[in-house]
């Protein structure tokens, strides 16, 4: 064969290998950008959804100290965000924020409190129903460094 053919031939296969490296390593790149929005997007989602039921969580449960009958429209509110948490968030976190549901339908039916029994409560911290978000403000943290599902 022609030197000189092999010599195109040669730079004709290195022009292609480097056309298609080009490609795959920016489909790569790409790729990699797509998931890392990806990724931030869905932890936002997941922080608006979690501060919408610490704010309700919140609402119902000074309500429940005061009144003794619960508000239908606003526990279903809460479990709407509970529902919606569940296509979203970890196992972990559902539980506690079920928990904490929980924990306001029993605040409805305990003995109401008042302003001075409040107070000594919380001064002595043996109120312990006050910290009913602790546990799931610490699922919520553990769960922040999480990933999406490897389908997404």
């Amino acid at each position: 064969m022609n030197p000189s053919v092999i010599s195109a031939l040669a730079a004709m296969g290195g022009a292609v290998i480097g056309g298609l490296t080009s490609i795959v390593a920016q489909w790569m790149t790409q790729r990699l950008r797509v998931r890392a929005k990806q990724l931030a997007q869905h932890k936002r989602r997941r922080i608006k959804l979690y501060n919408e039921f610490i704010e309700e969580a919140s609402k119902l449960f000074v309500d429940a100290l005061v009144h003794d009958t619960p508000n239908p429209s606003a526990m279903v509110g809460l479990y709407t965000i509970i529902s919606r948490m569940r296509i979203l968030s970890s196992a972990a976190v559902i539980e506690c924020a079920e928990k904490v549901g929980d924990v306001i339908a029993e605040t409805y039916l305990a003995p109401k409190i008042t302003p001075d029994g409040l107070r000594e409560n919380l001064k002595g911290r043996t109120f312990h129903s006050f910290d009913y978000l602790r546990d799931f403000s610490k699922a919520c943290r553990a769960e922040r460094g999480t990933d999406l599902p490897q389908h997404i």
